[in-house]
């Protein structure tokens, strides 16, 4: 059973996670994930500090407000913390997502096992390309956008993932937001925009090494 927070600087007032420490969590989760697939069994705070660019003391501060999960000289058991950060982030269990774009992008995407690690499942691939619809990405069926509203409802789906070019991309969010998804993952430069109650999140290699450049060139 886990602990009580050791502060309310871990949870916002709906008991929610800060973002902080949700974001630091979820990095800890994919070095932790990881780590399991080379068959690792356990990985010290220092360990997983090195691969997350977060002092050891705040991986330790993080964790100990949610339970004692390792031991001194020991480590983490990583099954254990895999599933503890789970429960913490409510993504315990499988999830269904969606990919819009079946270009090489999308294909990457869909082709990648990362999801899969992390509990999500691409449920479906949807293109408007004629051309791409009807073709298979591994052991998928690319179908028709028009295809998008019944896989949402059927599939129980929330979040979408944009794989599109950045002049597509708008009209690509606007038939997520039509058919019901709340969680927008987009991996174009494009700047969308989507109703109060649905959340965007942009992936950017440009963004990651302008970060990375600051810390290393001052």
């Amino acid at each position: 059973m886990l602990q009580a927070p050791a502060s309310k600087e871990r949870l916002l007032e709906s008991d929610r996670l800060t973002v902080g420490v949700a974001a630091r969590l979820s990095r800890y989760l994919q070095v932790l994930t990881q780590a399991k697939k080379m068959g690792r069994d356990s990985i010290s705070s220092q360990e997983i500090g090195e691969y997350t660019n977060v002092n050891a003391t705040q991986i330790r501060r993080d964790l100990s407000g949610f339970g004692k999960f390792g031991k001194r000289g020991v480590g983490y058991n990583i099954d254990y913390l895999v599933t503890e950060i789970r429960k913490i982030l409510r993504t315990s269990g499988q999830h269904n997502i969606v990919l819009i774009g079946a270009g090489r992008l999308g294909s990457a995407i869909a082709s990648s096992p990362t999801f899969a690690d992390h509990g999500f499942n691409i449920a479906g691939v949807f293109d408007s390309d004629q051309a791409k619809i009807g073709t298979s990405i591994g052991d998928r069926t690319v179908q028709a956008v028009s295809d998008l509203p019944g896989a949402v409802r059927d599939r129980n789906i929330i979040v979408g993932v944009l794989a599109v070019p950045e002049d597509a991309a708008q009209e690509a969010a606007d038939m997520l937001v039509s058919a019901g998804v709340k969680i927008i993952f987009n991996y174009s430069d494009a700047l969308i925009d989507t109703p109060p109650d649905v959340t965007v999140h942009r992936s950017s290699p440009v963004v990651e090494i302008l970060h990375a450049l600051y810390f290393h060139l001052t």
